[in-house]
């Protein structure tokens, strides 16, 4: 299986996760510092169909919105950015937001979730015919935020990658592990993203990920963090056979507006490293 993307072929990616209205307050001011918010759309899934879209690739995005104004002006943003929307159910329920103040200098970013009760939370397994929302799919991506929510996203997803790999498509997760989402929800990330992974043919997780999720840990310490990456990743290729890449990145925070960012993959064919990107003045 070529777990490359081949942007001439038409593949198309499909995703699951929660669309968020996404408030922040203007340029660097703290929360109710001015009465007004600046709004758009965001959520881990979300934002990597968009990104691919901006590429060429088909996409299509699975989720639950309210069947409101605020679910169709979500809709409205998602065929802006050419993601996909007719997997994308409705209800009855709230649309889950979060607020954002943006970093300055030493000062990083503050997130305040309110998802509680949203409408993509309310999503059980019989509403979901996976054979049939994955049938025009090459690939399907998954993040750690989605399985954080509750039990039945659990169950749900797990049915969703047991199905996808069952229909040959390649399946992609980025741990993106919040361990205070998965604290308050009281679920066992060690048990559910073990399962997770042994249907993953790439991922995308840390060092801490592994070690605290997995029980996958370099060992030697004394390597720099580069090495200790290398080192890691051959271990989890021997702890899960079924991955065919593995990457992450490596960022040096600065100040929050001044990162150092490098990016390491790891497939059958070896490792590799890419050259250090210093990154100024970052904009949202």
């Amino acid at each position: 299986m070529n777990y490359l993307l081949d942007y001439e072929t038409g593949i198309r990616v499909a995703a699951f996760g929660e669309i968020l209205l996404r408030l922040k307050s203007p340029g660097y001011e703290r929360l109710m510092q001015s009465p007004s918010f600046e709004a758009s759309f965001g959520g881990s899934e979300y934002n990597v169909l968009a990104s691919l879209a901006q590429f060429g690739l088909k996409t299509s995005m699975i989720t639950q919105l309210p069947d409101n104004g605020l679910g169709d002006a979500c809709l409205k943003d998602a065929r802006s950015f050419g993601v996909g929307v007719d997997q994308i159910s409705r209800s009855h329920h709230r649309m889950g937001q979060y607020f954002l103040e943006a970093g300055s200098n030493q000062r990083s970013g503050k997130v305040t979730y309110d998802r509680a009760g949203s409408a993509f939370s309310q999503l059980k397994k019989a509403d979901l015919n996976w054979e049939q929302l994955l049938a025009d799919s090459h690939w399907f991506h998954l993040s750690g935020i989605t399985l954080a929510l509750n039990a039945d996203l659990v169950e749900i997803s797990l049915e969703a990658v047991r199905v996808a790999k069952a229909m040959g498509l390649t399946v992609a997760f980025d741990f993106n592990y919040r361990e205070s989402l998965w604290q308050t929800n009281g679920l066992d990330a060690r048990k559910i993203l073990g399962q997770i992974v042994r249907h993953v043919d790439v991922l995308m997780a840390s060092e801490r990920d592994c070690q605290m999720c997995l029980d996958v840990a370099v060992g030697d310490t004394s390597q720099d963090e580069l090495g200790r990456y290398c080192h890691l990743t051959e271990k989890m290729f021997t702890a899960y056979p079924n991955l065919k890449a593995m990457g992450t990145t490596y960022r040096k925070v600065v100040t929050a507006d001044h990162h150092q960012l490098i990016a390491g993959l790891r497939d059958c064919c070896g490792y590799y490293v890419s050259r250090n990107f210093a990154m100024h003045d970052i904009v949202d």
